[in-house]
């Protein structure tokens, strides 16, 4: 039975929007009672990245157990949840459809309100888990495997989409890098260690977009750049210079995502930077941009690493906001979209 009031609403959550199946238990004050993650990692590094007919069997094995986690984490039972959330979009169909109609089925044999979820927003709001009360007169800064948005956040549910990238996202762009330079799956964490020990000024990298003088990104330029100058290295001198080129390539797409973020701070008039996704763990990006926002006097927000990647603490999060805002339930009739967007650009409307 639910509860009379919302901030002590519990709220199940499920996300499988691509390669790890989560289940999370929040609290209607925000709080995260319980978050757990089962990854495909090993499963999907002999091909290189995600197959989607893989991820969805996984999702299908692993998602009963770990839902049942979750309750035992958080010492609660499924009569105890006051609403089930899970995401709707986007990601890869198959693996979207195991949570969705899992989580559909949990609120309805319930009797419970159901929120279908963008898995954009969770990323979007995850900086505020910590205080959600102050949602609002924000940059977010969402850096992923798929992509890579500039929004302006005035409150939850109410977003302007500042900029987006033109072709490869910041994520891509680190998976494909990696790729060229031999490194295992998944590309991005290991190109970061890699960097770690390599200077980031040993090669000359473009900075695709980054005086462009709007808040659009582009990166494909930057994975055909890397491409070109390995064709003019002998293959002991790639693999003598494998650290330099790491970090040369890393702080490429580092200083055009610290740039743009701080220009579209500096255009929205609002003076907070609240960053999330995946890529937004990488180490040197984190670091650049508490350098950047000190001495430009911004306030930073970044979502913990636990946050940053997939999970569905997020979603919950995300849900129960909208539970005490008193915004309606969706639809069970409501279907995933694979290609659902945070927020339609102005060129949609």
């Amino acid at each position: 039975m639910a509860e009379a009031d919302p901030m002590e609403a519990l709220g199940l959550a499920l996300e499988t929007s691509c390669d790890e199946t989560a289940a999370a238990v929040v609290r209607g004050d925000g709080t995260v009672v319980a978050n757990v993650v089962a990854s495909q990692i090993d499963v999907h590094r002999a091909h290189g990245g995600v197959v989607p007919e893989l991820a969805s069997r996984e999702h299908n094995l692993a998602l009963l157990p770990i839902v049942k986690q979750a309750l035992v984490s958080a010492q609660i039972r499924l009569e105890d949840l006051s609403l089930v959330s899970a995401t709707g979009g986007p990601g890869l169909a198959s693996s979207l459809l195991i949570g969705n109609t899992a989580g559909k089925t949990l609120a309805l044999a319930l009797g419970l309100p159901f929120y279908s979820i963008n898995h954009l927003e969770g990323h979007l709001l995850s900086p505020f888990v910590d205080c959600p009360d102050q949602i609002g007169s924000c940059v977010g800064l969402v850096v992923s495997g798929g992509h890579t948005l500039l929004v302006e956040v005035s409150g939850v549910g109410d977003y302007r989409l500042l900029g987006s990238t033109r072709d490869d996202a910041a994520g891509e762009a680190f998976d494909k890098g990696a790729k060229l330079l031999g490194l295992p799956y998944p590309g991005g964490p290991e190109m970061d260690k890699r960097a770690r020990g390599g200077d980031p000024e040993a090669y000359a990298f473009p900075r695709s977009m980054v005086d462009s003088g709007d808040h659009q990104f582009s990166f494909s330029g930057l994975k055909t750049s890397l491409r070109y100058l390995l064709q003019k290295l002998t293959p002991e001198e790639q693999e003598n210079r494998l650290n330099d080129l790491c970090a040369s390539f890393q702080a490429a797409i580092v200083d055009v995502l610290v740039s743009k973020s701080l220009g579209a701070v500096a255009s929205s008039g609002m003076n907070c930077l609240a960053v999330s996704g995946g890529v937004s763990r990488n180490s040197a990006l984190r670091e650049a941009l508490v350098a950047a926002t000190r001495a430009a006097g911004i306030r930073l927000l970044l979502a913990a690493p636990d946050l940053a990647t997939d999970n569905a603490a997020m979603i919950g999060f995300a849900a129960v906001l909208k539970h005490r805002a008193g915004q309606q339930p969706s639809d069970l009739a409501l279907d995933i979209d694979p290609n659902l967007p945070l927020v339609l650009s102005e060129a949609q409307r």
